[in-house]
C-alpha cells in the first residue's frame, strides 16, 4: 500500500489529529550519548545529523527558559539490573556509568539545573523521576529530541502522551541508525502519539503561542 493510500486510510477513522500545543514548554533530549553517535557501536544513519540539528535547538530552549531533561542509558557495573532489554540487545550492559559510550555527547553536555535521567530500558519515564519533574515545573507542551526514532525516542513519546504530555517530536532531531524504522515510526507517532514537525517548523508555532 502506499503512503498515500495509508495517509487516507487513518484519516479516514479519525487519526491524525493536530495537538494544540500550549505552553509552559519542556525539552527532553532521548539518549545522545557517544555510543549512539558513533556508527561503530551504536549508531548510523541519521543520528549524527540530528545531534547537529539539537545544537540550536538546546541553545534556544535555554535562552527561553524552557524546563531541559537529557536521558542515557546507564547499567550497573555490575550488571546487577540485567533485564529483558539488555538480554535482547546485549550490547547495552558496556553502557555504564563512566564509560565513554554511556556520555551524552560534548556538544550537548547538560547545564546545571537540567535533569539528567538514567535509565536501563527504551522510555525516559518508565521507572525514573521525569514525569514528576516535568510536571512540577507545568509543562504542556514536551518538545522531543534524541535516538533512535524507532526505540527510545518512540517508547519515551508514548509514555509522555499517556502521562498528560502534548509530545512535539522535531522530525529532523530525532534520529535512527536505519532509515526506514525512522520514516515508519515518524509516520505512526503523527498518527496516534504526537505532532511532528521539523525543528524550524516547531520553533515557528511555538513562537506563535
Amino acid at each position: 500500500m502506499s503512503q498515500g493510500n495509508d495517509v487516507q486510510t487513518y484519516a479516514r477513522q479519525g487519526f491524525g489529529a493536530r495537538l494544540e500545543l500550549k505552553k509552559p514548554v519542556g525539552l527532553l533530549i532521548i539518549d545522545f550519548v557517544n555510543g549512539f553517535a558513533d556508527p561503530k557501536v551504536f549508531g548510523g544513519g541519521n543520528i549524527a545529523q540530528a545531534i547537529a540539528n539539537t545544537v540550536p535547538l538546546l541553545a534556544h530552549a535555554r535562552e527561553c527558559g524552557w524546563a531541559v531533561a537529557h536521558s542515557r542509558i546507564v547499567f550497573a557495573d555490575d550488571a546487577a539490573d540485567h533485564n529483558i532489554f539488555s538480554l535482547k540487545v546485549p550490547g547495552m550492559l558496556t553502557l555504564k556509568e563512566h564509560e565513554h559510550n554511556s556520555a551524552i555527547v560534548s556538544e550537548l553536555t547538560p547545564a546545571q539545573g537540567e535533569l539528567v535521567v538514567r535509565k536501563t530500558v527504551p522510555s525516559a519515564f518508565f521507572g525514573t523521576t521525569l514525569a514528576a519533574w516535568l510536571a512540577q515545573r507545568g509543562v504542556q507542551t514536551l518538545v522531543v529530541a534524541g535516538a533512535v526514532t524507532s526505540g527510545c525516542v518512540r517508547a519515551s513519546v508514548v509514555d509522555a502522551m499517556q502521562y498528560g504530555f502534548r509530545p512535539l517530536v522535531l522530525a529532523d532531531c530525532v534520529g535512527d541508525r536505519a532509515l526506514d524504522p525512522h520514516d515508519a515510526n515518524l509516520f505512526d507517532m503523527e498518527q496516534k502519539y504526537a505532532t511532528v514537525l521539523n525543528r524550524d517548523e516547531a520553533l515557528k508555532a511555538l513562537a506563535a503561542i
